[in-house]
């Protein structure tokens, strides 16, 4: 339970990403630059923070069983809440 709970985390900033990119493009965009900065950060937490995660994820999932291919994008999507909670899952 605990693992589906952090990868939960994740998903949730997922899905704060895809709702102001359709905000945004539907010109409504929230004035608030809270809330304008907190999306950037998440932007940058969940593609750059989560790609940079992606080699170590490679070298941990190693004799896994998991391809290369499968443990880029489960990485990209969950981050590290992925490849190191595989052995908790």
């Amino acid at each position: 339970m605990k693992v589906l709970a952090l990868r939960a985390i994740p998903v949730l900033g997922w899905l704060y990403v895809a709702a102001g990119l359709f905000a945004a493009l539907t010109g409504r965009a929230p004035a608030n630059r809270l809330l304008r900065a907190v999306w950037w950060i998440d932007v940058f937490l969940s593609v750059v923070v989560h790609a940079a995660q992606i080699p170590a994820a490679l070298r941990a999932a190693e004799g896994s069983g998991k391809s290369p291919v499968e443990t880029a994008v489960l990485t990209q999507i969950f981050g590290l809440t992925w490849w190191k909670t595989q052995e908790a899952a």
